[in-house]
């Protein structure tokens, strides 16, 4: 191979098979070998090949596990000085790679590549199975595992297994209670960033995801799904222990509890248990909410609200704004899943379990009396 020194200052060396110039001879003889393709550093524990030295080196330490290049800011340490580089910039903050598109930044110029993608639609990497293309190798990658049904990120603290690591990152935060995504507007934390963006909306109002079958909006997409179920009367979570189906997996989860007798809810001042959180809230306004001279209105009969229209009186106010809904004709409780409404909430329960199949504890007792 022939190789030509030109004297223009810093870089005299340039190659023949393309116009990159180096400063040394040895530099331009290592990049002649990605024209030809010639991999003499081969590695004595597998069957990986390399253009350089330093590249087989770095190889090997995936065989060794040896990590030379340590972050002086926590406790990560990496293979390559390069990576160690990239990760520091996640503790500085530092964006040094620019779109010149847009005002986006980046900490590492790959990123700025697959950004730039964003702009121009290019998504060179296509699936081999079906028609989909990425503008992320990694994507791509992570695609083919929903055909080949691999799940190689494993939980060691259960069984849970995940084909992805970013997945497997958002599940450990289930056993630590990790929560980095705190909310600006109030004291709410989050284990996802999605999580946090739903629940802003909780403070703007936002709801982006429109029925195209009715006026609803929804501030959350899955949300929108379960609503037009209504429409379609579709309902694909079906019990295996019953004939019962459900428009929403939540639904059918609540429903299979009527048969295992699983409270997952517990009281954490009491050993009560309950099968759905809404109940444990409701019964944790008896230890934290009810005053005490409310209390001792159940010992001495005192109802000091009373109605202006009836002859009805309550211990309680929110008992007589519950009544005075009789007189009204109001009925405030909409179902989300028929046009029913209610005057009072335990009224709408009732009817719920018309749709989930839900039994009460006085009709399950009843059927065991009759099967005994």
């Amino acid at each position: 191979m022939e190789y030509v020194r030109i004297n223009t200052g810093q870089n005299p060396h340039e190659c023949k098979l393309c116009d990159a110039p180096f400063s040394c001879l040895n530099s331009l003889k290592i990049h002649i070998k990605s024209h030809t393709g010639e991999k003499p550093y081969k590695c004595a524990v597998c069957d990986a090949t390399f253009s350089k030295s330093g590249d087989l080196k770095k190889h090997m330490r995936t065989h060794t596990g040896e990590k030379p290049y340590k972050c002086d800011l926590c406790d990560v340490a990496f293979i390559q000085s390069g990576d160690l580089k990239k990760h520091t910039r996640t503790h500085t903050g530092e964006k040094p790679f620019k779109c010149d598109r847009c005002d986006a930044t980046f900490s590492r110029v790959s990123s700025v590549k697959i950004h730039i993608r964003t702009h121009t639609g290019e998504k060179p990497y296509k699936c081999e199975v079906c028609d989909a293309a990425f503008s992320d190798s990694s994507n791509v990658k992570s695609h083919m595992r929903t055909h080949t049904g691999e799940k190689r990120h494993k939980c060691n603290l259960c069984n849970a297994a995940f084909s992805e690591s970013s997945v497997l990152k958002i599940h450990m935060r289930a056993h630590t209670g990790e929560k980095p995504y705190k909310c600006d507007l109030c004291d709410a934390a989050f284990s996802t960033s999605g999580n946090l963006k739903t629940h802003i909306r909780t403070h703007t109002g936002e709801k982006p995801y429109k029925c195209a079958l009715c006026d609803a909006t929804f501030s959350h997409s899955c949300a929108l799904t379960i609503h037009t179920r209504t429409h379609t009367g579709e309902k694909p979570y079906k019990c295996d222990l019953c004939d019962a189906a459900f428009s929403s997996l939540h639904h059918m989860k609540i429903h299979i509890r009527t048969h295992t007798g699983e409270k997952p809810y517990k009281c954490a001042l009491c050993d009560a248990a309950f099968s759905q959180l809404g109940s444990v809230k409701k019964h944790m306004i008896t230890h934290t909410r009810e005053k005490p001279h409310i209390h001792m209105r159940t010992h001495t009969q005192e109802k000091p609200y009373k109605c202006k229209l009836c002859d009805a009186a309550f211990s309680q106010s929110c008992n007589l704004k519950t009544h005075m809904i009789t007189h009204t004709g109001k009925k405030p409780y909409k179902c989300d899943l028929c046009d029913a409404t209610c005057s009072r909430s335990d009224n709408l329960r009732r009817h719920m379990r018309t749709h989930t199949g839900e039994k009460t504890k006085k009709k399950k007792a009843k059927e065991n009396i009759i099967s005994m």
